[in-house]
């Protein structure tokens, strides 16, 4: 378990899957850990729930990670209500699978907000108070298919890789206030979307992975805690693979 205490963590779509996971495991260290979530209020209050009962403290709070505005806000809200923002951590996501001949340009459009766009606008927001801190970790959460790509993922797959270049010139930009950043690409992960795919295709996906298993939310939670921590305090700028071997 990573230490926590006193420090103030966002991480976005919070309310289920790795984002729980993650929220959960910064909870466990002591954090307060605000979560923004999209819609469901339901679940959100659940990972608030978790997190207190991890030993944490919980928050929060909806807002449209499309919207730059909202984005800003968010932050300012959290620093203005917890005293500043040691970690950020941008786990939303969305992939809308189609081949690139049949790709709509609103589906590009929305994999582009939301998985690229929403890193840039919580990134800036949060720069500023960690400047004043001088200090800080951002974990922006990409994916294997940014790294190897993936047949009707071609818009996915982009936002994912140049998340790794965005991440690598923050980290270059923001190192001299002692402020980290660094990229986690998950593989293949036991969460409600993979659970709902045809045996045949789970089956598929199997072969691809020497460890031979999906991996599950907590075992990417333990990577992004772990560069969230002081533990991690000289690493920025990396991609940490945690693929149970898919892309070595």
């Amino acid at each position: 378990m990573w230490h926590f205490s006193g420090k103030v963590a966002f991480v976005t779509c919070g309310s289920r899957g790795i984002g729980r996971a993650i929220a959960t495991a910064l909870g466990r260290g002591g954090a307060t850990v605000v979560i923004g979530y999209a819609g469901n209020e339901e679940a959100a209050k659940e990972t608030c729930r978790l997190i207190e009962s991890a030993g944490g403290r919980a928050e929060a709070r909806r807002f449209d990670v499309a919207d730059s505005a909202a984005c800003q806000a968010a932050i300012e809200e959290t620093v203005k209500a917890h005293g500043g923002l040691h970690v950020l951590v941008n786990n939303a996501g969305v992939a809308i699978d189609q081949l690139l001949v049949r790709l709509k340009d609103e589906d590009l459009e929305r994999q582009l907000a939301i998985n690229l766009k929403a890193a840039f606008y919580l990134c800036r927001a949060a720069a500023r108070p960690m400047m004043k801190q001088r200090q800080g970790s951002i974990v922006n959460l990409g994916s294997v298919v940014g790294e190897m790509g993936n047949v009707g993922q071609t818009a996915y797959a982009a936002t994912k890789a140049g998340l790794v270049g965005f991440t690598k010139s923050l980290a270059r930009e923001l190192a001299s206030r002692n402020i980290r950043a660094n990229v986690v690409t998950p593989g293949f992960i036991d969460t409600d979307m993979t659970r709902d795919l045809p045996e045949e295709v789970r089956a598929k996906m199997l072969e691809s992975i020497p460890l031979g298993r999906l991996g599950s939310a907590e075992e990417v939670a333990a990577v992004v805690a772990f560069l969230a921590s002081d533990a991690a305090s000289y690493v920025t700028g990396e991609v940490i693979r945690v693929n149970g071997g898919m892309l070595m």
